[in-house]
């Protein structure tokens, strides 16, 4: 049983009351409102913590009841009912502040999930005012670090749109830390206890995507010897990231964009619609607008994706925070390496402060993980830094034995230089093809492709030489 309050406002009377009695069964105490100006008499008089309220009604609609109520100094959380055909409104409605919306008729088992996640939400905004003083005093988020302006902007949009159930779209460089911002939203939000799940759309294999997400049945194809649940049921009542959703096929994005709509999906090989409560973020490190335009991404899922749009800058864009998270990415690798490396020599931060870290956070978590291993005392001095740290060039250029220098002559084509350097990016890294894609600056799928149109170009070569 809860005591939250619950105003219902539709102007409809039979609607209006079935659904104040069906939420007052579910332990809610409940009132209800013809319209959106005698439910905002209601919201002064009453005080309630959830409000649902009918898209189309008389004097006032949803839309201008919502804009009202978002004035109140008490945060109240709105759930709108809408008919299918204004679906884009109801996601208009969630970039004002909704909570969340129902398409009509009401789905009792959906919306009682929504008022279970909503009458959390006070819970957790006191949880929020408490993270917002330690904001000020530390500048930490979770495991997200920085005082900057950019990154205390970034904290702010977090704050807001956690306790929410809206899609973020995370946008930033690899590496910048999009699969930490996106847990941080998940941890701060009324869906905290329940999975976080997150899965990379550029890594698995384009004939079991849509396993990995729905989930199967067994037989569903070759290889299926028994029913596996997706990512979306694995995830149930919590969040799922896709990470790299650009690289997912354009077939799955139009099964995902379904799913995201109806909140019910269908496992391969089966008949039966299952239900599902999971809120989706995604992330990429393309501008989507241009993954829109080439047609990687279905402009009608980035749009129903795209509710919030938070984009994680690249670290030369906020050196500011080199020292601070330097600092906290110190503390966790000798809590994971049992060390005592202190601090770092004001000669390394200076070099730090220089560089301008291509692979942003994760590459200096790199460095420093590397540094604590080989650091005997408790200080990181340059000697403890990989081999040319920071200087974008070799220390010997005369040596033409050097392992980390790509040497064009005059003439070499586009194509071939692109060539030189993956490979040569690849025997950097001990064929960690992963790594190599993070300090190219592409996807691992980008990278598999161009891997194997020049085992294809060699096979062509090999074959010409045999006629």
């Amino acid at each position: 049983m809860t005591n939250e309050r619950v105003l219902i406002v539709e102007d409809e009377e039979n609607e209006r009351t079935g659904l104040a009695e069906l939420v007052h069964t579910w332990g809610y105490r409940t009132e209800t409102a013809r319209d959106g100006l005698e439910a905002l008499e209601k919201v002064m008089a009453w005080s309630p913590g959830i409000v649902v309220t009918d898209l189309k009604m008389p004097r006032m609609n949803g839309m201008e009841l919502l804009e009202r109520i978002s004035e109140q100094p008490e945060a109240i959380a709105v759930v709108l009912l809408t008919a299918q055909g204004s679906i884009d409104t109801a996601v208009d409605a969630m970039k004002l502040g909704a909570y969340d919306f129902l398409t009509k008729p009401v789905d009792p088992a959906r919306l009682r999930n929504i008022l279970t996640n909503a009458s959390r939400q006070r819970g957790t905004e006191r949880e929020l005012e408490v993270t917002r003083r330690k904001l000020r005093d530390t500048g930490i988020l979770g495991p997200l670090v920085g005082s900057s302006k950019r990154m205390q902007e970034i904290f702010s949009l977090v704050e807001m749109v956690a306790p929410s159930s809206a899609s973020v779209l995370i946008t930033g460089e690899s590496g910048t830390g999009k699969e930490l911002l996106a847990r941080t939203i998940h941890d701060l939000s009324p869906r905290k206890s329940k999975p976080f799940v997150a899965i990379n759309c550029s890594a698995i294999p384009e004939t079991l995507i849509e396993s990995e997400i729905f989930g199967h049945e067994k037989g569903a194809f070759t290889g299926a010897l028994e029913r596996r649940s997706g990512v979306f049921e694995l995830a149930e009542s919590g969040t799922i990231l896709l990470d790299e959703i650009g690289e997912m096929p354009i077939g799955t994005q139009a099964k995902l964009l379904r799913v995201l709509e109806d909140r019910k999906l269908r496992r391969l090989g089966s008949k039966v619609e299952t239900e599902v409560d999971v809120r989706v973020l995604a992330a990429t490190n393309k501008v989507p607008e241009t993954a829109v335009s080439a047609g990687q991404l279905r402009n009608d899922l980035y749009y129903r994706l795209n509710v919030f749009n938070i984009h994680m800058p690249a670290l030369r864009e906020h050196k500011e925070d080199v020292p601070q998270l330097a600092e906290s990415l110190l503390a966790d690798m000798n809590v994971k390496h049992g060390r005592k490396v202190s601090a770092l020599s004001d000669s390394v931060l200076q070099q730090f402060l220089a560089y301008s870290w291509p692979g942003n956070v994760r590459e200096m978590r790199n460095t420093l993980e590397r540094a604590v291993i080989v650091c005997t005392g408790s200080v990181i001095e340059p000697k403890h830094l990989p081999p040319n740290f920071g200087t974008g060039l070799p220390t010997h250029v005369d040596s033409m034995d050097e392992p980390n220098v790509v040497r064009l002559g005059v003439g070499t084509t586009v194509g071939e230089a692109e060539r030189q350097l993956i490979m040569k990016t690849l025997e950097s890294t001990n064929n960690n093809k992963t790594r190599a894609a993070e300090i190219l600056g592409i996807s691992l799928k980008t990278l598999h492709n161009k891997l194997k149109e020049y085992s294809s170009g060699l096979n062509a070569e090999s074959m010409a030489g045999t006629q």
